[in-house]
């Protein structure tokens, strides 16, 4: 008769861990099912060393990571950056080209400008309207990259923002960390961007709150089950700067040279890495209640869109591509 050992991460002694840190300008955590047995220090340290690389290369707010040494190179002259930076600029790329350029990590000059940047300045509105007077060119038109060599080249001044991309990258780390480790069982995030693999012990699902848009509390409007996936929430309700009487959110419509200005208050979306999920969750709120809509029926996507509707909120979920109302 053969006999089997039971694999790692079997129901046989489980044990709920919950490790955190901080990173990027918040928090991740990592909350797992592993036997009792396991070198919690070492992942501790396996996990932080993941998002802290994802910062030291993408980061803005830097001055000597990856990402800034790229924004401040010279026109026309290839740099080759770590193959996670690669990775992320290639993705973005690609999903600003299926998202009608709503996704544009071109917009760091924008960004600054409107006081959400490293400087941490106010809205500066000499640079707002010399920002407008220009030609709009996306990152998508300005970049060329050479993935053989992971080299990127500017073809014109442009400086870059990955934060609409690279906190996802980061969760997507966190998870490869816990594979790497023989775990199956678990929830990673940093702040709003989390993924899942396996279920719990006792056979449920991961469960998520999603958070009520709305400004200085924090309130669930309701709870998603998640298993081998990844969620991200993208909204207009958390970081924003007021100028005359009106408040404008830190997401930025780059074809418009503003902030994102429609009727959504949020979207959230599932894809298969968050990497993908925070990235299209940022496209699909910055092409609006009816472009983003149709974008995510027409990609066969699940999001759900939360729009302003008076004092009210109107909820719109999708599906595989088909309206849930």
């Amino acid at each position: 008769m053969k006999t089997f050992s039971n694999p790692p991460d079997s129901n046989h002694a489980l044990q709920r861990y919950s490790l955190h840190g901080e990173t990027m300008g918040t928090t991740y955590s990592a909350v797992f099912f592993a036997p009792p047995n396991i070198n919690k220090t070492a992942l501790q340290t396996h996990l932080f060393a993941a998002v802290d690389a994802v910062d030291q290369q993408m980061s803005n707010w830097k001055p000597n990571s990856d990402l800034s040494r790229l924004n401040r190179a010279p026109e026309n002259q290839w740099v080759t950056v770590p193959k996670e930076m690669f990775e992320v600029i290639e993705t973005a790329l690609l999903i600003s080209q299926q998202s009608q350029g709503a996704f544009d990590i071109g917009v760091g000059n924008l960004v600054e400008a409107w006081g959400f940047g490293p400087s941490k300045g106010q809205t500066n509105q000499q640079q707002i309207r010399t920002l407008k007077t220009r030609p709009y060119r996306p990152a998508t038109e300005l970049l060329e990259i050479d993935p053989a060599q992971r080299r990127v080249l500017k073809r014109a001044a442009i400086t870059l923002d990955l934060s609409g991309i690279a906190k996802g990258y980061g969760v997507d780390q966190l998870a490869l960390c816990l594979n790497n480790f023989g775990i199956t069982r678990y929830l990673v995030g940093i702040d709003g961007e989390m993924r899942a693999r396996g279920i719990k012990p006792e056979g449920q699902p991961w469960t998520i709150a999603i958070e009520k848009p709305v400004r200085h509390q924090r309130e669930v409007m309701g709870v998603m089950e998640l298993t081998d996936a990844a969620i991200a929430t993208s909204g207009v309700y958390r970081h924003w700067v007021e100028l005359k009487d009106k408040t404008y959110p830190h997401i930025m419509n780059g074809a418009r040279c503003e902030p994102t200005s429609n009727r959504l208050a949020s979207v959230t979306v599932v894809e298969s890495s968050s990497m993908l999920a925070d990235a299209w969750a940022t496209a699909l709120l910055v092409l609006g209640e009816t472009a983003g809509i149709e974008l995510a029926q027409s990609r066969g996507m699940d999001a759900l869109f939360v729009l302003y509707n008076g004092d009210e909120f109107q909820q719109i979920s999708v599906a595989a591509g088909h309206i849930e109302r």
